[in-house]
C-alpha cells in the first residue's frame, strides 16, 4: 500500500474494527498498551484525554473506541509519530485524535496546565544502561530505556497536565511500584486503583497498572489480579475478553 514505508505492515488492532501501522524494526505495540487502554477510567461522552509516550498511537486508537472525547497523543520520535499520524488517517479519526511531535516535559507549557480530564502513559521501563549494553536500534532503545524521559519526568508532566480531580494512569513493572507511588504523591497524584497482571497462576506479577487522582484523598483499592495464560498456555477467558471481546 502506498502509505506504508519500508519494513512496515498494517495489522488489525485486535478486536477493534481498526488497523495500525507497525514495524518490528521500529515499534510494535505490546500487551501493556492494551491493558492500560482498557484499565483507565474514561469519560464516555466528552472530555480531553492525553496519552504520553504514544509510540505508534496504539493507546489513542484504543481509547477512541471507549470515549467520544478529544484525544491527544505525544511522541518524541519522529518516525513513530509519523506512523501514528498515518494510522489515525487510515482509520479516519483525524477529527478526534491529534498527534504532537515533541518532548512530554514541554507539554504543560505548550498545551496548558490542568487542561486534561485523563492522562495515560506507557513510559520507558528501564534505567539507561551503559553504552555497550544499550540496544543498537535507536528507536527500540528510546522506547525501552529512560534515555529521553525518566519515570519522574513522566509523572511530573502528567500531574501538570491533569485537572483537579483528573485521572492519571500508568502501566509499568511491579518492581517500580514504590517509586511510582512515591513520585505520584510528590506531584500531588493520589493512587486510587492498582491492578497486578500475572503471566499465569503461581507466577510472579510482571505488569502493574495504577490510576491516580490529581489532589485526591487517600483510598487505595487493589483490584482482582489478571492472569494472562491458563495451565494450557492459552489466553484466559478474561484475557480473551480484553483482547478480542469474546
Amino acid at each position: 500500500m502506498d502509505f506504508l514505508k519500508e519494513g512496515e505492515r498494517l495489522d488489525y488492532l485486535l478486536a477493534e474494527d481498526m488497523r495500525i501501522i507497525q514495524s518490528p524494526a521500529v515499534f510494535s505495540f505490546s500487551l501493556d498498551a492494551v491493558l492500560l487502554a482498557r484499565f483507565v477510567y474514561v469519560p464516555i461522552q466528552k472530555g480531553n484525554l492525553i496519552d504520553l509516550c504514544s509510540g505508534n498511537g496504539v493507546i489513542p486508537l484504543f481509547l477512541s473506541t471507549r470515549t467520544k472525547g478529544n484525544i491527544t497523543g505525544v511522541e518524541i520520535q519522529e518516525r513513530l509519530h509519523d506512523m501514528a499520524v498515518r494510522s489515525i488517517e487510515y482509520n479516519k479519526l483525524q477529527n478526534r485524535i491529534q498527534m504532537i511531535l515533541g518532548d512530554i516535559k514541554e507539554m504543560p507549557k505548550m498545551l496548558g496546565y490542568g487542561k486534561f480530564d485523563v492522562v495515560t502513559c506507557n513510559p520507558p521501563y528501564f534505567p539507561t544502561p551503559s553504552q555497550d549494553e544499550i540496544n543498537e536500534n535507536e528507536h527500540l532503545a528510546i522506547a525501552r530505556h529512560e534515555i529521553l524521559c525518566t519515570l519522574e519526568d513522566a509523572i511530573k508532566a502528567s500531574s501538570q497536565l491533569a485537572r483537579q480531580g483528573g485521572k492519571v494512569a500508568f502501566v509499568h513493572r511491579p518492581g517500580r511500584f514504590l517509586d511510582i507511588v512515591t513520585l505520584m504523591r510528590k506531584y500531588k497524584l493520589e493512587p486510587k486503583r492498582v491492578q497486578f497482571v500475572y503471566p499465569k497462576a503461581g507466577k510472579e506479577a510482571n505488569t502493574l497498572l495504577v490510576e491516580a487522582v490529581k489532589n485526591g484523598s487517600p483510598d487505595l483499592k487493589v483490584l482482582p489480579p489478571i492472569y494472562v495464560y491458563n495451565d494450557e498456555n492459552e489466553y484466559t477467558a478474561e484475557m480473551r475478553e480484553i483482547l478480542y471481546g469474546e
